[in-house]
């Protein structure tokens, strides 16, 4: 359990965990018992990006739909049949909340029977195994992992299972999705699911999905990570012309979905998170034309305001290409401030439809530098000087990002200074000296080089070799020996060695009075 949980620490958003933490708070203030399900579990798992946060509750969640959204989170769908609700909670979370059923069939494909069940039987009449696991939020069981269908094996081996052989006949749009997972989750079908799937391709019960499912697959397209490697495999296995029978004919631009992926991972490493909803299925349709594609996400039976949302992508695009080859920002500030205040969508994108070199050079400074720079303000450093945070330490700050988008601020070793400066503190010039001094001298614990002895540190300047650092007294004498012979010199008459002069100390001694008289 401690396992699960610290996963849910250490894994969620901040928003998500918001979320999660509030959704416990009402079902145990409702004493209903609340479980995390399916992709969110899965993904936790796995090691992938938490995409929803779906909840289950053994009991009506009509309740709870209606309290998160009155403290701001929307209903974006309703379905008081099943008792499920399509929801994007507060801080942009996508998922859903949703009573435990079970669906009973009275034969393969017939339409379902539902009974309210408990949490155990909702796991087990799911699609996947993968998918069937839930981690308990309730009081007593936080933490508790509840995989009845052994499904964490399959995630560990990156295998799609079916759970039932009828699982294709009882729901076929479960064809699209198990090579939707294979190809986000790079796994492969199980082999006994494998054989079912070919069964139910033979059988072309592809072509009896329901024109809702086909709907929310292509919605779930549009929120894909890797939209392109989604269809590509979708394509391989003949469903494609599924979502539509022009795309048989007319493929995506897959060029354009993988810009837009890498697109999204960059506005991701600076906290804007795009929903790519939009430029995904213009792409998915790019080789129709306008009027044609309006037509074609119409017949799939989307809203108005999602056909809107694409159809108008166009002309936001020409407008903020305009906007930023312009004098209006021409100063980095002021494109910083139009960049801000455009949607992520919007320049995801211009990033990936304009080639004009202007426009992309000031997405990158703003993807690269402006706004790395602006989430890395010197706040903490600035509070240290004794500035308390309101407005004139937001103005100070402020101040800072100008002199940095001037090139004024020369590195973190400027921070200091300049934050002085605009705070309007002085340097004392006597401790200003004092720190010069201790940066100069070498710190406790620490010794200089060393040398061997009778070397000092000065020797070896200048390429001159290491001198002994004291003289010695006596220089010792040239050992005698042969003169040295060169092999240049021709060999000629020895010349005679002039007598050796005799000292006083080598002269012979006057012999005594006693040696006259012999």
């Amino acid at each position: 359990m401690p396992d699960y949980m610290f996963l849910l620490v250490s894994r969620l958003s901040a928003e998500q965990r918001a979320v999660l933490m509030r959704v416990q708070e009402l079902a145990e203030s409702y004493g209903i018992n609340a479980y995390l399900v399916g992709g969110a579990v899965r993904d936790l798992i796995s090691g992938a990006g938490v995409r929803d946060l779906d909840f289950v509750f053994e009991g009506n969640p009509a309740r709870i739909a209606r309290e998160m959204q009155k403290g701001g989170a929307q209903i974006i769908e309703e379905d008081e049949v099943r008792r499920q609700f399509e929801m994007v909670f507060n801080g942009d979370v996508d998922g859903s909340l949703a009573a435990a059923r079970e669906d009973v069939y009275d034969k393969p494909g017939a339409r379902p029977e539902v009974r309210w069940s408990a949490i155990t039987d909702d796991l087990r009449r799911r699609d996947f195994s993968m998918n069937a696991v839930a981690l308990s939020l309730n009081p007593a069981s936080r933490g508790l992992m509840l995989d009845p269908n052994n499904g964490l094996a399959d995630i560990e081996r990156r295998e799609i299972r079916l759970l039932s052989m009828h699982g294709f006949t009882n729901a076929p749009v479960r064809l699209l999705r198990a090579i939707r997972y294979a190809a986000r989750l790079e796994s492969k079908l199980e082999e006994r699911t494998a054989g079912w799937f070919d069964l139910a391709m033979e059988r072309k019960l592809h072509l009896n999905i329901p024109e809702q499912d086909i709907l929310a697959e292509a919605r779930q397209i549009g929120r894909e990570d890797n939209p392109a490697r989604v269809l590509k495999a979708w394509n391989s296995k003949g469903l494609l012309p599924v979502i539509h029978p022009k795309l048989g004919r007319r493929a995506p631009d897959y060029d354009g979905l993988i810009d837009l992926a890498k697109a999204r991972e960059t506005l991701q490493s600076i906290n804007r998170r795009p929903r790519l909803f939009a430029p995904i299925l213009h792409y998915t349709f790019a080789r129709l034309g306008s009027g044609e594609r309006a037509t074609v996400l119409r017949g799939l039976g989307m809203r108005a305001a999602e056909i809107a949302l694409v159809t108008g992508l166009e002309a936001q695009v020409q407008q903020a290409v305009k906007m930023l080859a312009g004098r209006k920002t021409a100063e980095p500030r002021a494109a910083y401030e139009y960049l801000e205040r455009l949607s992520p969508e919007i320049i995801a994108f211009v990033q990936t439809e304009t080639r004009q070199s202007l426009v992309q050079t000031k997405i990158r400074n703003y993807l690269t530098k402006w706004k790395p720079m602006r989430l890395t303000l010197p706040s903490a450093q600035l509070e240290f000087l004794g500035i308390p945070r309101g407005p004139k330490f937001d103005e100070i700050l402020e101040k800072f990002f100008d002199l940095q988008m001037a090139g004024r601020v020369h590195g973190m070793e400027d921070y200091d200074r300049v934050l002085r400066k605009l705070s309007g503190i002085k340097i004392d010039p006597k401790k200003k000296l004092k720190d010069e001094k201790a940066k100069l001298e070498l710190p406790k614990g620490k010794k200089g080089p060393t040398f061997p002895p009778g070397i000092s540190s000065q020797s070896g300047r200048r390429g001159f070799p290491p001198m002994p650092s004291k003289m010695p007294s006596k220089m010792p004498s040239k050992p005698a020996g042969p003169p040295a012979k060169h092999a240049a010199t021709k060999p000629g008459p020895a010349k005679p060695t002039p007598p050796a002069k005799k000292s006083a100390s080598s002269a012979p001694k006057p012999k005594s009075k006693k040696a006259k008289r012999r």
